[in-house]
């Protein structure tokens, strides 16, 4: 036998309440004709009559009243699971799970973070700082942040700050006794800090000028698996250290650490926000879209 739909126990319910075919047609956007239709295919499946007609009058039969009596809770826990779903569609509410690298993260934090969540009091933000690449959708994420030339193009990449430009840093310390290098081949003469992916490899120090592009091995005395650390490092002259631009920029204005190289230095697209590419965005996500895209302008128009 084919099971009743929530449609149909639903329908049962409100000629019950109403005790008038056309009163509850008019709740559920029917035709009484229709409606009428459909409680009766109702009574054909379940083998037995919910209710007795009559021009004046419609009331529960015995076994209506005792069927309702077992349907009524299970719609009442529907709705309410319905009604809980609604507000994570419409208000932001719950919780939003980013992953991010230590660099994006910085740069994000203070501008869109925070403000989201100034903006969003009853919403929690999970950020997790991975250096490898996340797989956003199989580890349980809402969203990554990434340079956008990183992101898999069937996800949704929503553009934030300028292009992100390389730098190789050291610190006056450092160049009081090495001379800075002119040339990506002169780091070969210097002590370098790596720094390790996740993964096992090694960041490469990537050069380019006039579209040539060159690709240094370096070497050095420490390598390193956290960005924050290979800065401590290159701020105590350990050696030179090839960063991103916004990583070291309140150290380059304050003397602190000093760019080479700057005529070699490629720039790559900016960072984004992504996130999978489907029709029905949570309201806390895209809340956070919409301070991203409020943020980028703003700093645009600067």
């Amino acid at each position: 036998m084919k099971r009743a739909g929530f449609f149909e126990l639903q329908a049962i319910s409100a000629v019950a309440s109403h005790r008038s075919f056309r009163a509850a047609a008019g709740e559920l956007g029917l035709s009484p004709s229709a409606l009428s239709h459909l409680v009766a295919a109702l009574e054909k499946q379940l083998g037995v009559r919910l209710f007795q007609r009559t021009t004046r009058s419609v009331s529960l039969t015995q076994a209506g009243e005792r069927f309702l009596s077992r349907v009524r809770p299970a719609l009442d826990e529907l709705s309410a699971a319905m009604e809980s779903v609604n507000e994570f569609r419409d208000t932001p509410t719950g919780t939003l799970r980013i992953t991010a690298s230590e660099g994006s993260a910085r740069q994000l934090f203070t501008p869109v973070v925070l403000e989201f969540m100034r903006r969003y009091p009853d919403m929690k933000v999970e950020l997790a700082v991975e250096s490898r690449f996340v797989d956003i959708v199989k580890e349980g994420f809402d969203a990554g942040i990434r340079l956008i030339e990183a992101v898999p193009q069937d996800m949704v990449a929503v553009p934030w700050g300028p292009k992100q430009r390389a730098a190789v840093v050291g610190s006056p310390r450092y160049f009081r006794a090495n001379p800075p290098p002119k040339a990506p081949a002169d780091l070969h003469e210097h002590r370098c800090i790596r720094l390790r992916k996740k993964n096992g490899g090694l960041y490469a120090w990537e050069f380019e000028r006039h579209g040539d592009e060159v690709e240094i091995e370096v070497d050095g005395p420490l390598t390193l698996d956290a960005l924050s650390l290979v800065i401590e490092a290159a701020l105590n002259g350990v050696g030179l250290a090839y960063l991103f631009e916004s990583d070291v920029r309140a150290y380059l204005a304050s003397g602190k650490l000093v760019c080479v190289l700057e005529d070699w230095l490629p720039a790559w697209p900016g960072l984004c926000v992504f996130y999978p590419s489907h029709r029905h965005v949570p309201a806390g996500l895209r809340a956070f879209v919409d301070v991203v895209k409020e943020v980028s302008m703003r700093d645009t128009l600067r």
